[in-house]
């Protein structure tokens, strides 16, 4: 099978070239470029292509890769809301994803943003050791909501447990192996939080999950999912009415230009990013909640694992229906 990789780092190719030595019968390319329906004609010749968040697999991009004959589209991501699924579907491609990697990074926002660590980072570099402002809250005996538990949110739900804190969740299809967590609806667990920490896939149901109507006096939110599951606007106006005590992003809506790319000399277009960072209490990071030696391992091994799969006419329950 030939593979053409689309938005590939450095760290993507190592990854995917120590793992490939087991799998003699894929043969990969390496684009930097996004897949974009700009680039979807570069598939041409490839039985598969393999893209990440950032790429555009909308509708025009797979009718492009329809006439290419791509016959798998890979996704190194467990969303894929970036794909045209119905599309895909209809003209016999099928859609493949990781479904679950790298936990941590939620509570460690959760952490760093209620105990003001990117502010502490910065004071002392300046050699200033007051702690005005700095306060923050244990999170032991305090309540976790949990939105989403699939792979990562169970995860998730476990490292709360483990911290001291009551779990509730709310997902459509409850989760048999966390038997210490509560279920209840997102009304409640909105209510009865401290933190929530959002682990859902970006639907038409889940779009602006978190807005006006659905903020209420929680403590911390975070979220390291998709952007377009919190309407930015409204979370900027709970944050200036001190509805939250702590907010930690890696995702968030308009970020796209800015995923994985250095802009520290440009001016930024829209003013989201920079009216969210002048908040105190509010902590973002690049999307990098994936990033470590282990993810990119359990990422690269997956999804040629997924390839070989489909080469086989076998399924592994990552196929997105």
């Amino acid at each position: 099978m030939n593979i053409l990789f689309y938005d590939t780092k450095s760290y993507d190719r190592d990854s995917f070239e120590e793992k490939r030595c087991q799998y003699p019968n894929l043969k990969i390319d390496y684009l930097k470029s996004e897949l974009t329906p700009a680039t979807a004609k570069l598939a041409k010749g490839y039985d598969a292509v393999c893209a990440f968040v950032n790429c555009d697999v909308g509708t025009e991009t797979v009718e492009l890769l329809h006439q290419c004959q791509v016959r798998l589209i890979l996704l190194r991501s467990a969303g894929f809301n970036h794909v045209d699924i119905e599309k895909a579907r209809a003209f016999g491609i099928k859609v493949m994803r990781v479904p679950g990697y790298s936990p941590e990074a939620a509570m460690a926002l959760a952490l760093a943003a209620n105990r003001r660590i990117h502010k502490a980072y910065v004071r002392v570099r300046e050699n200033d050791f007051s702690l005005g402002g700095m306060l923050g809250f244990n999170f032991y005996r305090k309540t976790a909501g949990i939105v989403g538990t699939g792979k990562i949110g169970a995860a998730m739900a476990r490292i709360c447990k483990g911290f001291g804190m009551e779990v509730l969740a709310y997902d459509k299809y409850q989760n048999p192996e966390l038997d210490f967590v509560e279920y209840v609806s997102m009304d409640e667990l909105l209510a009865r939080s401290e933190l929530v920490s959002l682990h859902c896939p970006l639907t038409d149901d889940t779009y602006h999950l978190i807005n006006r109507e659905t903020i209420r006096k929680m403590k911390v939110l975070v979220s390291t999912c998709r952007g377009g599951l919190v309407k930015t606007e409204d979370l900027i106006e709970g944050i200036r009415a001190r509805k939250f005590f702590a907010v930690g992003l890696d995702v968030y809506e308009e970020e796209k230009r800015n995923v994985y790319e250095d802009r520290s000399d440009e001016i930024l277009e829209s003013s989201v990013t920079a009216r969210l960072l002048s908040f105190p209490n509010v902590l973002i990071t690049s999307h990098q909640g994936f990033f470590t030696e282990e993810a990119l391992g359990a990422i690269s091994e997956t999804t040629l694992k997924n390839a070989v799969a489909f080469e086989k006419g076998e399924t592994t329950g990552n196929e997105v229906e």
